[in-house]
């Protein structure tokens, strides 16, 4: 039976508001970097000086990369699950419409739902690690979802890039999720393919800028 679903609380550091799933990779970096300056200051060493000075920048931009804004959602049918840019709209041979969103490391890669609904599947499935921009990452480490919505099925990817090597769900099967609602992380620089049914005409263009939550997808 389908429930409602509540968000558990998302990771955090000092007032900084991060994506679930973030502090495996970053309390680690972070720790290295403060003891590396405290080092630094407090022996006055040149040795952990040089060692202080990349684990902090690492710790900074980790911590740009996890954030997790809060984002007002927009009005529309489907919008964007996605930060990045358009890469490619392609007909597909069923009548839908793939729109696939490119993510640099630079973006927020928290993912959202496109529409209301419920998860009806959310399959892991195994695969390669080339760049998301290439053809090929198709075929990348990869979690399919599947939303029953007032439009139908509607069909979710998010695909691993070639650093990107860890996609964590955040919602399972059989749970109702509101349109702009986090469902899940990608770590580092990834792709987000969606399948727009048949009859949805797309009102964004390849090479455009998208916010999750945000971005208008169809055109009304």
């Amino acid at each position: 039976m389908p429930h409602s679903h509540t968000s558990a609380p998302r990771d955090s550091l000092a007032g900084v508001r991060l994506a679930r799933g973030a502090s495996p990779w970053l309390l680690p970096t972070v720790a290295t970097a403060a003891v590396s300056l405290t080092a630094a200051t407090v022996r006055r060493s040149g040795r952990w000086a040089a060692v202080a000075v990349p684990t902090t920048a690492l710790a900074a931009g980790m911590l740009w990369f996890f954030r997790d804004p809060e984002r007002e959602i927009a009005q529309g049918r489907v919008i964007s699950p996605a930060d990045g840019v358009v890469q490619s709209i392609m007909p597909w041979k069923d009548g839908r419409t793939r729109v696939a969103i490119f993510m640099s490391p630079l973006n927020v890669h928290v993912n959202r739902a496109p529409l209301a609904g419920t998860v009806t599947s959310v399959e892991h499935i195994p695969g390669g690690f080339v760049p998301a921009f290439n053809k090929e990452s198709e075929n990348n480490e990869r979690v399919v979802w599947h939303f029953d919505t007032e439009l139908g099925d509607i069909e979710m990817v998010q695909i691993a890039g070639a650093v990107a090597r860890r996609i964590v769900p955040y919602l399972p099967e059989g749970v109702k999720v509101e349109q702009g609602e986090r469902i899940g992380l990608i770590r580092f620089g990834s792709r987000v393919d969606l399948y727009l049914p048949e009859g949805v005409d797309v009102a964004v263009e390849v090479g455009q800028t998208t916010v999750a939550g945000v971005t208008r997808l169809d055109r009304a």
